[in-house]
């Protein structure tokens, strides 16, 4: 299998790279951020470009017209356009993804912008934005969370993270049913796959994530950091730097830390790449996008199923085994 790309031609991703894209003012108030595959390094000729221009300062008219033109310039490039529920292509500003933390004002919309953010993200051109709105999401989740730095349990898991990451994957198995409704159908096999699979993963490496925050510290390293009120920036900081890596690079980690999982990360990497293989393939991606559902049990209809529903008896007992170690 060809590797997938990880970025498109004429797009490169991340500040220390080349930047071919030319998006107008270099603001340190201004990030493009993309997500979906592009931001999980699993970009293929069939993907499309989840972007958004991310703003973190004051509203400018000209942020219409950038936005404008980075959108046209992606049509150009990407497979197909974005979903049409409009979370991407759009300005995001700060303000909501860090203060509207639950509550009625947080959206199904700005949940997922939020989330997308920490689990599969990467920035085009400058930083600035990003990093620091990054590091405001994850202030609001460890520095309000009694528990972690106050729990007697002695488990040092940021729970209000892992409880919204939980949200997530309840939203996104939701959502799945209202597409399969609210688009007659169209798309089910593909959207299927994905939720088994990439969706699932997302879920899965923001467990670990959260789960780290205990497992990388032994017992006297926790002890200093989380009773000490000037290393919770130490704690902060580790676990954006976590974030940094893909979802599938977060849960190999963990797969490859602990021998006992040699055998559910020989399952369910090797599942993943079938996957990935699988949308790499024109053919094969183009025969997803347009397979029913009344097909999907014929045989041979849908190749990745028996993979898949190998995998995913492996996510469930890989996630509740980690669990297991610090709950």
């Amino acid at each position: 299998m060809e590797p997938p790309s990880r970025c498109p031609r004429g797009l490169d991703c991340g500040p220390t790279e080349d930047y071919r894209l030319d998006c107008g003012p270099d603001s340190e108030d201004i990030s493009i951020v993309v997500s979906g595959s592009l931001g999980r390094d699993e970009f293929t000729s069939g993907s499309d470009i989840d972007w958004s221009l991310l703003i973190d300062g004051s509203a400018d008219p000209k942020h219409y017209d950038l936005l404008r033109q980075i959108g046209g310039v992606i049509d150009t490039i990407a497979a197909k356009p974005t979903g049409p529920e409009g979370t991407f292509g759009r300005m995001v500003f700060s303000h909501g993804l860090i203060h509207e933390i639950g509550g009625d004002d947080d959206t199904n919309r700005n949940t997922t912008r939020r989330l997308l953010l920490l689990l599969e993200s990467r920035v085009v051109r400058r930083a600035d934005a990003y990093s620091r709105v990054v590091r405001g999401i994850l202030d609001r989740y460890l520095l309000e969370d009694r528990g972690l730095w106050k729990g007697s349990t002695g488990h040092r898991v940021p729970r209000f993270l892992q409880n919204d990451f939980a949200r997530y994957w309840r939203t996104m198995t939701v959502d799945f049913a209202y597409k399969l409704r609210n688009r007659a159908g169209k798309g089910w096999a593909i959207r299927n796959i994905k939720l088994r699979m990439s969706r699932k993963l997302l879920y899965v490496s923001g467990l670990l994530a959260c789960y780290r925050c205990h497992l990388d510290y032994d017992e006297a390293e926790r002890l200093k950091v989380y009773s000490d009120p000037d290393m919770k920036s130490e704690v902060i900081e580790h676990l954006q730097s976590i974030f940094r890596e893909s979802p599938l690079e977060i849960a190999a980690g963990i797969l490859l830390r602990y021998p006992h999982l040699d055998g559910s990360a020989r399952k369910i990497l090797g599942a993943y790449n079938e996957f990935v293989g699988i949308l790499a393939d024109d053919q094969q991606r183009s025969r997803l996008d347009n397979l029913k559902e009344n097909e999907a049990e014929r045989p041979g209809s849908m190749r990745a199923n028996s993979a898949t529903n190998s995998a995913m008896a492996c996510w469930s007992s890989f996630s509740t085994r980690q669990a297991a170690c610090v709950i």
